[in-house]
């Protein structure tokens, strides 16, 4: 089979496209004949060893898989050969086939095609693990959502819709923040691109403190993190929540007398951690998901698709902050 393999730490460029030995299902795992993998910005870290987890080399990229069961190992009573299935995995999907342990196996409709359930676990398990479980987002409440268009905010825009918020969207561009209203958003803001100096910062916080309105935000999801973090908290109402997501904008460095002054909590958000520690949460939040896409609530933007001898493009591309929506390899 082939797969997209790093063997040596660096950026996309360092890909390469080789034929390796299909796997074979140990005791408990399930081979996956992957037909789509989503792309995610873990995928962009991961390469370069800057992500919380460093699976041993060589490894291929991309952890949102979908397609079909090939073979199950040795007690495996939950899926069988045939099913159509969805997966999160740290790594492992650029790959024309991936073992995974059974129990990372979502099971999706038939009328679910293979792309959009590619684009859809690690965004949506995202937002509404950060939404709900984190931000406790209320109906009626408000919620601006940095970089909108991306993938886990635009899953966040229409997240926060369906759980009946008045949502704000964020972003770079008319384009993004227009794609961003369609989704969802009741109102929109384009941001200039960063970084700032002080007077920046000051004119950004005037930017955002518009769009919230006099009392401010109740929920901010960060996903964009740099020098926008500090300014978003500016218009954070009393005892909002400010929900901490990614980075791709660098580290942001928060004054802390500002949660002080805004009696607000600042909320880590980390779904990867979360679904290993409460499994039984997860599946939950899982099943809540399927239902909303079933009620046509929720379905992923996929703005580019790539095939697998092109993955390490679709990993620059999504790193360079212009796509809209999920991208996605897809195979054969």
């Amino acid at each position: 089979m082939k797969a997209l393999l790093s063997k040596a730490v660096g950026g996309p460029e360092t890909l390469v496209l080789e034929d390796i030995p299909s796997p074979e299902p140990k005791a408990g795992q399930a081979v996956v004949q992957v037909k789509a993998c989503g792309v995610n910005y873990p995928d962009v870290l991961i390469i370069e060893d800057k992500y919380q987890f460093r699976p041993p080399r060589p490894f291929s990229p991309g952890g949102e898989v979908a397609g079909i069961v090939k073979a199950v190992g040795e007690g495996v009573t939950s899926a069988k050969a045939g099913d159509r299935v969805l997966v999160n995995n740290t790594a492992g999907g650029m790959a024309e086939e991936i073992a995974v342990d059974a129990g990372r196996l979502v099971p999706i409709p038939d009328n679910m095609p293979f792309d959009e359930a590619a684009a859809f676990i690690m965004t949506y398990g995202t937002s509404y693990y950060a939404l709900k479980d984190r931000g406790f987002l209320k109906p009626g409440q408000s919620l601006l959502v940095l970089g909108a268009a991306g993938g886990v905010g635009l899953a966040a825009v229409e997240l926060g819709k369906a759980m009946g918020a008045r949502v704000i969207a964020a972003a770079s561009s008319e384009e993004k923040v227009e794609l961003a209203k369609k989704h969802g958003a009741e109102s929109g803001i384009v941001y200039p691109r960063g970084p700032f100096d002080r007077d920046g910062q000051k004119a950004l916080s005037e930017i955002f403190k518009q769009a919230c309105g006099p009392n401010g935000v109740d929920l901010v999801y960060d996903g964009v993190g740099g020098d926008y973090a500090e300014a978003a908290l500016r218009s954070m109402a009393w005892e909002g929540r400010f929900l901490v997501i990614g980075f791709p904008a660098g580290i942001p460095r928060i004054p802390l007398n500002l949660a002080l002054l805004k009696g607000c909590e600042i909320v880590g958000v980390f779904w990867g951690a979360a679904v290993a520690r409460d499994p039984v949460a997860h599946k939950r939040n899982i099943g809540e998901l399927m239902d909303l896409y079933a009620q046509g609530k929720i379905r992923p933007h996929i703005s580019e698709r790539f095939p697998l001898a092109r993955g390490a493009e679709a990993i620059t591309h999504l790193a360079s902050r212009k796509a809209l929506g999920k991208v996605v390899v897809t195979m054969g």
